[in-house]
């Protein structure tokens, strides 16, 4: 048996696809799997030091780590009406953030990227402040940093806090390019081959339409890693964020993909970029 590292989050989209792949419900034969969960700009950096076999990894990660990973067509965070979300303490114009501190759940995730665009648009240029997705908004409602950029559940809990969303990145990108946002992506080694790729993909594909299917012990896995334990919350999040691109990018998702790393990353992309469909 080959030992296989499997890294993803533990927000509730990821723990729901990767639910049967991880209680052996969906075999992954000849494989040992070593399931690891972390924030995403852990994985990121994960993936970027070769610590892992198969990745979940932000879409603005991979444009630094395409020579050496392969996207897999399944198990991937794109959609429209998914996008991280720009908030402060009080409605604001975004010309006002012009030096001010602004909080960033990680340099090298899509929400950080897609604020550089936007800033770059608005012609302000933001003190940008690293912090683990689920600090950022106490820092900006406690008065630690002036906004910031919420991703994963906080997109359904920033009003309850009091907060006021000046951005919805995601909508910003879908009306400049008219396409899905792609937030995040399943890599794997290229060095394992194309025959674990398939497997990998396969074997994902099928945990997600086990999760779909009502798994048993699924909800318990899924409430036991999420930050928000409030059911409904945890539904959204699922709902918001697993979305047929999830079963397979499809032309329209690899689409969206390029276009992203397009913005990160210059010059030709590797071929290929995505394990080709069976």
């Amino acid at each position: 048996m080959k030992k296989l590292r499997l890294c993803f989050s533990p927000c509730p989209n990821d723990t729901f696809i990767f639910h049967g792949l991880v209680s052996g419900r969906v075999p992954l034969p000849g494989f040992d799997l070593e399931p690891f969960l972390a924030d995403v700009e852990v994985l990121n950096g994960l993936a970027a030091e070769g610590r892992a076999d198969v990745c979940k990894v932000s879409v603005a990660a991979a444009a630094g780590l395409l020579d050496h990973w392969l996207l897999l067509r399944a198990g991937g965070a794109l959609g429209r009406g998914v996008g991280p979300l720009l908030v402060a303490r009080e409605p604001r114009s975004l010309q006002s953030l012009d030096r001010a501190r602004v909080a960033i759940p990680g340099a090298r995730t899509t929400g950080n990227m897609l604020f550089g665009l936007l800033a770059k648009e608005a012609g302000i240029a933001a003190q940008r402040v690293e912090m683990v997705f689920d600090q950022i908004l106490p820092a900006v409602a406690g008065g630690a940093v002036d906004a910031g950029v919420v991703i994963h559940e906080g997109r359904f809990v920033y009003e309850a806090m009091g907060l006021h969303c000046l951005a919805d990145l995601g909508q910003w990108w879908e009306s400049r390019r008219n396409l899905p946002l792609p937030l995040g992506v399943i890599a794997v080694r290229r060095d394992l081959g194309l025959d674990t790729a398939r497997a990998v993909d396969r074997a994902i594909r099928a945990s997600l339409q086990d999760a779909n299917d009502g798994a048993p012990g699924l909800w318990d896995y899924v409430r036991s890693h999420a930050q928000e334990m409030d059911q409904g919350v945890i539904e959204r999040h699922i709902a918001t964020f697993v979305t047929h691109f999830s079963l397979d990018v499809g032309a329209e998702g690899e689409e969206a993909v390029q276009a992203l790393l397009a913005e990160a990353r210059p010059g030709p992309l590797p071929s290929p970029l995505f394990l080709p469909a069976d």
